[in-house]
């Protein structure tokens, strides 16, 4: 059974603990992890459990626990022993995140005396002489003996580090353990720097019939830290977060790596989110990219649709030509059903989907974002305009009624939709109108489906090489 501690947690200062000075600090580093498991959500949160082998003293100790992300949520900080059921009492935390550079060396010896080093252009000597600083705005201002100077030259010598400055993000922790004996930590938390999406690749069999899928997921670490052997999962879906007034600024990543990881997620429900786990340990570098395969599935069945969408705008005004050669959307639509070969909830992400040429060579045809999919649920891309299949529409009529009810408007119009299809083989377009109001189809030359309150849908099938004409006639009612 684990031993969960109480923990006291001091705010996010940059002062270490004050005993310091009266106690050897206990350091626990990434060589001493045995274990690491990380969850990522979606809007770049981690879940962080990192388990290491220590060994306390007895009574007050001191633990740095070095190598943590940079980017801890230190509130949700928890400490506990895995293998010793008395466990210990967290007396009080503190997180350093601020990383040794030359500059935050400097200003953390303002009023205090360094050395400075300077070399005599013309012989060579080296002088070394003691200096305080006082400040480091805009610049280095130092006391030199009975002196002050600028942005003087030459190289600082240092006594020793302070030791709120870290060369890594370390948690400390003042802690009473009430045994000598090594025990299993874990040290779990929150953290930003730590994101992944999903990307999908598709390709499209000859006649568009067909389409094989395959997704990967790729993974981003920002938090300052790397991640090695560590077992890793990932959560599909909008997890509510308490936005704070203060977003912090995240530095943008130096460098990048990829590796491609032709792993299998196993996937199962958690909450109402989706839980998505790789089946072996993966590592993961700070400032690196990662992708590891979601999954893959052959064949699927597709349909192909072209579609023309208009607007409502021109249903109560006088407009004559509304367009020419007006672009007619190209969509390919799949179930995601595991009779077609998928059947699994699919993250939210961008599917880009290619088709060979007659040579053989995979070509890019368009891409399209997803939502998060359930199973059962249809998934319809839009790759793009046609450029083959065109539209011209114009207004033919228009007339407002009047006198039909009280205080009301009322206006019919009439409208040609001219299709035409340059391609070898027949297509079938449909044309889909928001109407506005309540209204009603008076005469029309294919019939209509009623798709929704205020949309009318018609599926006109134009020949090869050739065109075929749309007409209808609408009241609307305000």
């Amino acid at each position: 059974m684990h031993y969960l501690t109480p923990v006291l947690f001091s705010s996010l200062s940059l002062f270490s603990i004050t005993a310091h000075a009266d106690s050897v600090e206990k350091r626990t580093t990434l060589k001493d992890q045995t274990k690491v498991a990380i969850t990522i959500y979606n809007k770049n949160l981690a879940l962080i459990k990192d388990q290491r082998e220590v060994t306390l003293d007895k009574g007050i100790n001191h633990l740095a626990f070095r190598g943590v992300s940079a980017k801890m949520r230190a509130e949700t900080a928890m400490l506990r022993s895995l293998t010793h059921a008395k466990g210990f009492t967290v007396i009080e935390q503190n997180f350093d995140y601020d990383l040794l550079t030359p500059t935050k060396l400097l200003d953390k010896y303002i009023g205090k005396q360094v050395r400075i080093a300077t070399i005599n252009p013309a012989t060579g000597a080296e002088t070394i002489e003691k200096a305080t600083v006082l400040s480091t705005q805009q610049g280095v201002v130092l006391k030199i003996g009975n002196r002050i100077e600028t942005n003087s030259k030459g190289r600082f010598i240092f006594d020793d580090i302070p030791a709120n400055l870290r060369d890594k993000p370390t948690l400390v922790t003042q802690l009473n353990s009430p045994t000598a004996r090594p025990q299993q930590l874990e040290l779990s938390y929150l953290s930003a720097g730590l994101s992944w999406k999903a990307d999908y690749v598709a390709e499209l069999n000859a006649n568009d019939s067909r389409i094989d899928l395959l997704g990967w997921v790729t993974l981003t670490n920002a938090s300052g830290t790397d991640y090695n052997h560590a077992k890793l999962q990932l959560v599909a879906g909008d997890v509510n977060q308490v936005q704070r007034r203060v977003q912090p600024v995240y530095r943008k990543m130096e460098s990048y790596a990829m590796a491609a990881d032709a792993g299998s997620m196993a996937e199962e429900s958690l909450f109402e989110y989706h839980l998505y786990s790789l089946s072996r340990p993966t590592s993961i570098l700070n400032k690196q990219t990662k992708q590891v395969s979601l999954l893959s599935a052959n064949s699927v069945p597709v349909t192909k649709e072209f579609v023309l969408t208009g607007a409502n705008y021109y249903y109560n005004s006088r407009h004559n030509q509304i367009g020419k050669k007006l672009k007619i959307g190209v969509y390919v639509q799949l179930d995601n059903k595991q009779s077609a070969g998928l059947g699994m909830p699919i993250p939210k992400g961008i599917v880009r989907v290619y088709k060979k040429d007659s040579k053989g060579n995979a070509q890019f045809i368009g891409e399209d974002n997803i939502d998060h999919t359930p199973k059962n649920e249809t998934i319809r891309l839009k790759l793009g305009d046609a450029f083959d299949v065109t539209a011209n529409k114009k207004q033919t009529n228009f007339t407002k009624r009047n006198g039909l009810l009280p205080n009301r408007q009322a206006y019919e119009s009439a409208f040609q939709i001219e299709l035409k299809n340059a391609k070898s083989e027949a297509v079938t377009v449909t044309v889909r109108e928001p109407i506005p109001g309540d209204w009603k189809i008076l005469k029309e030359s294919y019939s209509h489906k009623k798709i929704s309150s205020g949309m009318a849908e018609w599926n006109v099938r134009v020949p090869a090489e050739g065109s075929k004409v749309l007409e209808y006639q609408v009241l609307v009612k305000y």
